[in-house]
């Protein structure tokens, strides 16, 4: 499969001047994300790097008993394993596709020797990686801290801007596993949401229908991480 045009989907690309481009390019290869499908688990020596070009990637951490929550997500402002650049790593955390779509997939050791020649791909890595652990501490304090409905608001916000449309394909029990919370908890949460004209949910589609009622009821977390994202990626939005 050929590899969709480099320089318009993806921010962490695109921040890339063209010299890097050209180290990376020709080991980029077109990978289709489905979701559900599992990227990396805990313990695993990271293989590949993933930059979304549309959809959702989750990190999820996972405990021995095997519950699992959601700790960040990476869309097309980033992309998943890129610390391996620095040398053999392991996943310190389950990646799982979230929401389908495409993204640009490179080895880890044609991806180290890119990082070995160029400083600026050291720094891009680097700064991005800040921004995911800004991010993943964010999700920590909001998972101790904020209600339910605030939570789900946030995190529907952040799936919409990664989706890039209204619709996202998502069932109540996919939902209740990366919020850590019981499934009827999620359904009961989501209804009240529909009834205050902020989604829409049929068999497993939700689908936003005023997302600035949902801006309102979200905690700040959303305006943090983004924040953050803009902060550690300076250029165009994804």
């Amino acid at each position: 499969m050929e590899i969709p045009a480099l320089g318009t989907s993806n921010r962490l690309l695109d921040s890339l001047p063209a010299a890097e481009i050209a180290l990376l390019k020709p080991h980029l290869k077109a990978f289709v994300m489905e979701q559900g499908a599992l990227l990396q688990e805990p313990g695993d020596q990271i293989s590949h790097i993933y930059y979304p070009l549309s959809g959702m990637i989750s990190l999820l951490a996972v405990m021995k008993q095997g519950n699992s929550v959601e700790v960040a997500t990476v869309g097309r402002e980033g992309a998943v394993g890129a610390m391996s650049g620095f040398g053999s790593r392991h996943a310190f955390t389950r990646a799982i596709v979230q929401v389908d779509g495409v993204a640009s997939r490179i080895a880890a050791t044609p991806f180290q020797e890119a990082m070995k020649k160029s400083a600026v791909l050291r720094e891009t890595v680097a700064r991005f990686h800040e921004g995911l652990l800004a991010q993943v501490q964010q999700t920590a304090a909001c998972n101790a801290l904020h209600d339910l409905e605030q939570r789900l608001c946030r995190w529907l916000l952040q799936t919409q801007d990664r989706a890039g449309g209204d619709l996202i394909t998502l069932t109540h029990e996919f939902l209740s596993q990366m919020l850590a919370v019981r499934r009827t908890t999620v359904t009961l949460v989501a209804r009240n949401l529909q009834e205050a004209g902020a989604i829409e949910y049929r068999r497993g589609k939700i689908r936003v229908v005023d997302r600035r009622k949902l801006e309102k009821r979200a905690c700040e977390c959303y305006k943090v991480v983004s924040q953050q994202i803009d902060k550690h990626l300076p250029g165009a939005k994804a």
